[in-house]
């Protein structure tokens, strides 16, 4: 891919969705300024759904009234996909990145996120995670442990993927996850029957992220 590239890391910790989209906006026009370089946000969000630009409000299962009541907040947003769930325990992940350095191939590009996690969970887990070609996103065996969307804006990147690491997989019941309906979600956690200290699973991720997208190590 030629030169490696440089590529911020951003942890912004537990913030509501709303902030952070807001953040994403704000860096998403840094980036095609070329203020700043390709950036990568991690953050935990409280409890929240997602709408992407497939969603439909029969991909809400559970009563909005429910929903209020554990302080669930909802989303419709930019990215590609359908409904996605958000939560304390997974490591999501906000994309903010110049195409043109990366081919501006938009299929190779979120082939490459499925990869930074078929890898991490290979690598560090011995997890055999797949990819596939109808539903996007990270799959051990039937069930899905990460999800991926994206949306571009003149060339610029921004959303990107959530990795279950520990999150309440009961939540995952409010929606139809990604509108797929015969298949299930799983998570790190359940999968190594483990507790997970979520910072080194962190430091993992953007580890394979720099790897798989040909970033310098810093």
């Amino acid at each position: 891919m030629g030169t490696r590239l440089k590529l911020e890391v951003m942890d912004a910790g537990r913030m509501p969705y709303g902030e952070a989209l807001d953040l994403q906006h704000r860096l998403v026009d840094a980036r095609r300024e070329s203020s700043i370089p390709d950036t990568l946000i991690l953050v935990e969000h409280p409890p929240v759904i997602t709408m992407g630009r497939k969603a439909t409000e029969t991909d809400i299962v559970a009563p909005r009234a429910e929903l209020a009541a554990a302080g669930v907040e909802i989303h419709r947003i930019t990215r590609g996909g359908e409904a996605t769930y958000h939560g304390p325990g997974q490591i999501v992940g906000y994309a903010i990145i110049d195409l043109s350095a990366h081919q501006r191939k938009v299929r190779l590009f979120v082939e490459r996120m499925e990869e930074v996690f078929v890898r991490l969970l290979d690598r560090h887990y011995g997890i055999e995670a797949h990819r596939d070609e109808e539903h996007r996103g990270v799959w051990v065996g039937n069930e899905k442990i990460t999800a991926i969307g994206i949306a571009i804006t003149r060339g610029i990147t921004m959303h990107g993927f959530a990795f279950n690491v520990s999150p309440d997989l009961s939540h995952f019941s409010w929606i139809v996850p990604c509108g797929i309906r015969d298949r299930g979600v799983t998570s790190l956690h359940e999968l190594t029957g483990t507790t997970l200290d979520l910072e080194t699973v962190k430091h993992q991720v953007v580890e394979s992220f720099r790897s798989v997208y040909g970033y310098r190590e810093s």
